[in-house]
């Protein structure tokens, strides 16, 4: 499973959404970010994680969807492929 997460700040370095997800959620482990390609106003980027425990995704999804942060609404959801 990913996780997805819309209307990150411009300008946001990998090493900083990898630091603010493992405050919230330190048993999860990303192991791959991939930025994804749209108009630039609302940047976002898909997160893979190396085993997580059951419902670890999902419970982050909620905790962190609509967090302000870096002066943006995050806009998170879990992906499953």
């Amino acid at each position: 499973m990913k996780l997805w997460i819309g209307n990150i700040a411009p300008g946001t370095q990998d090493e900083e959404l990898r630091a603010f997800v493992k405050k919230y959620a330190p048993d999860l482990e990303c192991t791959k970010i991939q930025r994804v390609e749209g108009d630039g106003s609302r940047p976002a980027a898909v997160l893979e994680f190396s085993d997580p425990p059951l419902g670890a995704l999902e419970g982050i999804s909620m905790r962190l969807n609509g967090m302000y942060w870096k002066e943006r609404s995050l806009i998170v959801q879990t992906l499953i492929r």
